[in-house]
């Protein structure tokens, strides 16, 4: 699977503010400063496609990126769609107030979306924002993709009895994810292209 192209489509901090749907969406949630940023551009393996910053909470709109790719040898497109992050408190109250309806309401009503990635820092394991979110995907039937970033942030003896811990608490399958080196991106591609029905679950993984 390669990344032939991805560009920024739009901003928006308000759902009206949106182009209509014109190919599959996935989007990426997660509390803020989690990696979402940093995952989002290796996935893509782009350096720069998305803004990062050392400051939680500097992602306050909705953010949609187009990706093209080539998968067996066919050519697909995507868009990716950043979700404000959550749970950051130093964020005024009015604030983090206007970001729920916003996320929820994409979540809730958007007709392209496919699935959303639900990202977790593996050293901080799943919060209460965390689990309220693949709550309310199961309530309005969306796809969770789970992942665990920041996985490079621990010594390699203590990675997989984070996973362990990590999975018996949640009911999906984890992907370890670091956007460091990169593992997981085969993985997390792989779970993507099947939610958004661009990849065939049985279809064998490109080498």
């Amino acid at each position: 699977m390669d990344v032939l192209d991805a560009e920024f489509v739009a901003g928006a901090t308000a759902l009206g503010q949106l182009p209509a749907p014109t190919f599959a969406e996935v989007a990426f949630a997660g509390r803020s400063n989690v990696g979402k940023s940093s995952l989002i551009n290796n996935l893509v393996q782009r350096k720069k496609l998305v803004r990062t910053s050392s400051a939680p909470g500097c992602t306050r709109a909705i953010n949609m990126f187009r990706v093209r790719l080539r998968t067996d040898g066919e050519e697909a497109h995507l868009d990716l769609v950043d979700l404000p992050g959550y749970g950051y408190a130093q964020r005024s109250k009015a604030e983090r107030k206007a970001w729920g309806p916003l996320i929820e309401g994409f979540l809730r009503e958007r007709p392209g979306l496919r699935g959303s990635v639900v990202i977790i820092d593996i050293r901080r394991g799943a919060q209460d924002d965390d689990l309220q979110l693949l709550e309310f995907l199961e309530s309005v039937g969306v796809t969770p993709i789970l992942v665990a970033t920041k996985i490079d942030k621990l010594p390699a003896s203590k990675r997989k009895p984070a996973l362990a811990k990590l999975q018996g608490e949640l009911r999906h399958r984890l992907i370890p994810y670091s956007s460091v080196s990169g593992d997981g991106r085969d993985a997390l591609w792989k779970r993507i292209l099947t939610v958004s029905s661009i990849e065939r679950p049985d279809a064998p993984a490109t080498p």
